[in-house]
């Protein structure tokens, strides 16, 4: 973590970090504003469908409920993408700050680098989950942590033909274990919640608390498609470092994302869309989607150059762990409950019932908002 960290006169501390400003000549924008959009939904947005579900019954606001919700088991919703396209941006970053740290210190330096991260990023994520007392040794940041660790290092080691079969060799062998390995009782082949080989290995091997009681999203053996997602990032991060020309980027990103989405739904027929197990059609249809959008936002910001409408997404982008951590922490929706719930929001669902929440929930995402932007503005960037 690049962090200077001096002492005021009054004696409070006071830290500023200096790492690649988002402006910096040749970094790639979209990518930050990407990962803003991300974030975003996670930080500023997530319970405005719910907000919308209640408000006047409207049929938009139940669809975009439905969207901000998880599949409750096989399905894909837009909620189901936010996690697995940060572990693909993660991927795509990969290209660009391992590849500059190889370049400047060597691969020796770069792996203890790439070790140092991983390790303080999991601590995080085994605190913010409950720490010592309530431990669950793998979540949303273990994930993350694990997946940015296997693919910076193949990243490092391995040419990109190696990558892709490396990344469907995974996710084929992941299909074949899942499909093909008996478990007591149940048998193989099942692919319900709780009768699948992922859980059924979860429960009897992953200790510590689990998210689900006795089996976890974030388990042991769904780690390795997952990382096959992040390799996805990895690829095509490699694809926009390559010498094609700016419209064949484009046009190559987006349209192997509709073909990734349309195979991994077909490979659904086989092996069902989950989330919950991160199951190998679930890694095409969301890394096809990630490539889509990683494409569009490409080709709007870094060769069109359109990026006002991306700034409060940049802002976001440039400290994704920050407002995470924070939003969480701090507990953002209940400080809004202060600022705008009680009188103020049931004087506003008298004049239109469920106005209130969908108040709450906007200066929710503006509170987000102001809080990156004022860190942007200050240049202060918190990063492991």
């Amino acid at each position: 973590m690049q962090l200077n960290v001096r002492v005021s006169h009054s004696g409070f501390m006071s830290a500023t970090v200096t790492p690649e400003l988002a402006t910096k000549k040749g970094r790639l924008e979209s990518l930050d504003a990407l990962r803003g959009f991300d974030m975003f939904w996670i930080t500023g947005a997530e319970f405005l469908g719910e907000a919308l579900k209640h408000y006047n019954n409207s049929f938009f606001g139940g669809l975009f409920y439905t969207q901000l919700s998880h599949a409750n088991w096989i399905g894909f919703h837009f909620e189901d993408l936010i996690f697995p396209l940060f572990v693909f941006i993660a991927g795509v970053s990969i290209c660009f700050s391992v590849s500059s740290l190889v370049a400047k210190e060597g691969e020796f330096a770069a792996i203890k680098h790439i070790l140092k991260r991983t390790v303080v990023m999991y601590v995080i994520g085994l605190l913010y989950y409950g720490g010592i007392e309530h431990v669950r040794f793998l979540g949303v940041l273990q994930r993350i942590a694990l997946c940015y660790m296997v693919a910076s290092i193949c990243f490092i080691y391995l040419k990109p033909k190696a990558l892709l079969v490396l990344t469907v060799g995974i996710l084929v062998s992941y299909w074949l274990m899942m499909k093909y390995i008996p478990i007591p009782v149940i048998g193989a082949g099942n692919y319900e919640e709780g009768k699948n080989l992922a859980n059924w290995i979860d429960k009897q091997y992953l200790p510590g608390r689990l998210w689900n009681k006795d089996h976890d999203p974030e388990g042991l053996l769904s780690t390795f498609p997952a990382i096959s997602s992040c390799l996805l990032g990895v690829l095509a991060g490699l694809f926009l470092r390559s010498d094609k020309s700016a419209s064949s980027k484009v046009k190559t990103l987006i349209l192997s994302g509709i073909a990734l989405v349309i195979i991994g739904y077909l490979f659904g027929l086989e092996f069902p869309v989950i989330k919950k197990i991160w199951s190998s059609s679930f890694v095409l249809v969301a890394g096809g989607y990630s490539l889509i959008l990683l494409g569009v936002f490409y080709l709007v910001i870094d060769v069109l150059h359109i990026k006002s409408w991306a700034a409060p997404f940049t802002w976001i982008g440039t400290n994704a762990l920050t407002i995470y951590l924070i939003y969480n922490l701090v507990n953002i929706p209940a400080l809004c409950g202060r600022l705008v719930g009680g009188v103020i929001a049931h004087s506003l669902d008298n004049i239109s019932m469920g106005l209130g929440d969908i108040v709450l929930a906007c200066v929710n995402a503006l509170l987000c908002i102001a809080i990156v932007r004022f860190l942007y503005k200050k240049n202060i960037f918190i990063r492991i």
